[in-house]
């Protein structure tokens, strides 16, 4: 019987980080990020679950001769702003499962 105190104890444990993870997502969800591109003509921000909630577009970059310029500057804020979530998930999550080696977790 001496086994079952270990794996109460190691289930209560377990509870513990699955709120501890549950709540740290839900922080990160709230979370919001910017990225700009073209010197900050154009803006695209972004909350924690890779929602974009805004872009704003300077008048000055918009060139109807050029359209192909404004829309590298867009994808360009735009990935940015995603590889920032990205990265703030991996390192926030990552916490969670350190040493772990647990395939396809965050």
């Amino acid at each position: 019987m001496k086994g079952m105190g270990n794996m109460n104890n190691m289930m209560k444990q377990m509870q513990k980080m699955q709120k501890k993870m549950v709540k740290a997502q839900e922080e990160l969800y709230e979370m919001v990020f910017e990225a700009t591109a073209g010197g900050g003509m154009v803006k695209v921000i972004a909350n924690g679950k890779k929602e974009i909630t805004d872009v704003q577009i300077s008048e000055e970059v918009v060139d109807p001769d050029d359209v192909e310029m404004l829309q590298d500057l867009i994808l360009t804020a735009t990935n940015d702003v995603i590889k920032q979530v990205d990265d703030k998930t991996n390192d926030t999550m990552g916490e969670f499962t350190k040493g772990m080696n647990m395939p396809g977790m965050f």
